[in-house]
């Protein structure tokens, strides 16, 4: 019982961090979707028409795909954005997609 006290007086707990962690990086994948992707992928991930691939239902255990569709493009619809947006940016809009933009597809 002390332990879990005194973890809480000195912040957050270790699985309260990661969680936080994460909500941040969602919030920055989330900004640099609205600027970046939201164009072709839709407002918050629905694109009812859209030329772009409805990442809502992208495989949220896929990393490294969606790593390499990002960075190296989908041609000839999505062009690469490997010399544009950082490993970081594309860590953070991982994030975000893996949230689905908060709308079931």
């Amino acid at each position: 019982m002390w332990t879990i006290a005194i973890a809480h007086i000195g912040g957050l707990a270790h699985g309260e961090e990661v969680a936080a962690a994460g909500s941040t990086l969602a919030e920055e994948g989330r900004r640099i979707y609205a600027g970046q992707c939201s164009r072709c992928h839709g407002y918050h991930m629905i694109n009812e028409g859209l030329v772009g691939f409805d990442l809502r239902k992208f495989p949220k255990d896929d990393h490294e795909r969606f790593v390499n569709s990002v960075s190296r493009g989908k041609p000839p619809r999505m062009p690469p954005w490997g010399d544009v947006l950082s490993a970081n940016d594309i860590d953070a809009l991982w994030a975000y997609v893996r949230t689905g933009g908060g709308n079931e597809p």
